[in-house]
């Protein structure tokens, strides 16, 4: 089975654009992984609509985070997850001043129900319920230095994976549900006017797939990672700012990895890198990641304490 120390990779929130908790691998039961990310990302051209082009005013807009987060082993087969980023945003250019704050608490369950080994070919099956709320009252319409969309979101996530060796393909889908917002204004604009200070915000498909070496020290991978705002958005309109229900499409590429010590094995160190390469009303960002993560082993903990 995939688990134990190799299963804290990559919980970053989904928002701030790296992976979440969509790697193949599985929590041993009673174990903790708990740790931390940083993570930095800029742009400086976005989409406004399908047209890429820059805006002098903002200049480059970057975004810091450094995200506490960790797994815990129900089971060897049901996962808990739980992310919470502070955030900073920041535009080099301009009278925009950026934001910073606690952004989003997101929880997730991970149930992996079928893992069958044929011959040198393992194949396991998960599903996978998050949970994603404020947790301050951060402003979601101040696009694009807003700190998130403020919107409470549930998703579901259907993942499938296929490892020869130390070669893997994993490839997951999602549906994710988010929550209307608030905003302090009475009135706004989309395709029409609105007289309310409730918008409606549209849902998102994400499709991803992985593939790379895994074994119990290293993990290196690469990615493409798809997000699809569905219907109800729309586009930024010319020479305007970005609205919370926006249509909001981003295709990325990238790398991850993670290196487990021989002599401490309970100790990992992750990094990555992705891009987006096309969009439509996002940043054609470059986004950089690191971060450190210990696992706990509470029933080996608790035996040591009786005797």
């Amino acid at each position: 089975m995939k688990k134990i120390y190799i299963s804290c990779l990559l919980l970053i929130p989904l928002f701030i654009s790296a992976q979440t908790d969509i790697d193949a691998i599985m929590m041993s039961k009673n174990n903790f992984c708990v740790g931390a990310v940083y993570q930095y990302s800029d742009w400086n051209q976005y989409w406004e609509g399908s047209f890429k082009r820059e805006n002098l005013n903002l200049g480059t807009v970057s975004t810091k985070s450094i995200g506490l987060m960790g797994n815990y082993g129900i089971s060897d087969k049901l996962n808990a997850l739980f992310s919470v980023p502070y955030v900073e945003t920041n535009a080099s250019a301009g009278t925009m001043k950026g934001q910073k704050g606690i952004q989003d608490l997101s929880l997730t369950l991970k149930y992996m129900p079928i893992e069958k080994t044929v011959g040198k070919n393992t194949y396991s099956v998960y599903a996978l319920g998050s949970f994603s709320t404020p947790l301050t009252n951060y402003s979601a319409d101040y696009l694009p230095l807003s700190l998130g969309l403020h919107s409470k979101t549930v998703s579901l996530r259907l993942m499938g994976d296929y490892q020869r060796g130390n070669f893997f393909t994993t490839i997951s889908g999602a549906y994710i549900k988010r929550a209307n917002i608030t905003i302090d204004r009475n009135a706004y604009l989309t395709d029409e006017i609105h007289y309310t200070n409730e918008v409606d915000m549209p849902d998102a498909i994400s499709v991803n797939f992985r593939a790379g070496y895994r074994s119990n020290r290293l993990i290196a991978e690469f990615v493409i990672d798809n997000w699809v705002t569905q219907s109800g958005g729309f586009d930024i309109t010319k020479n305007n700012m970005p609205f919370p229900s926006n249509t909001m499409n981003a295709l990325k590429y990238g790398v991850n990895s993670k290196y487990t010590f021989k002599k401490m094995p309970e100790l990992s160190l992750v990094g990555g890198y992705n891009y987006v390469v096309e969009g439509r009303n996002v940043g054609k960002s470059n986004t950089f990641y690191g971060g450190a993560f210990y696992v706990i082993n509470f029933k080996k903990t608790s035996k040591q304490d009786e005797k």
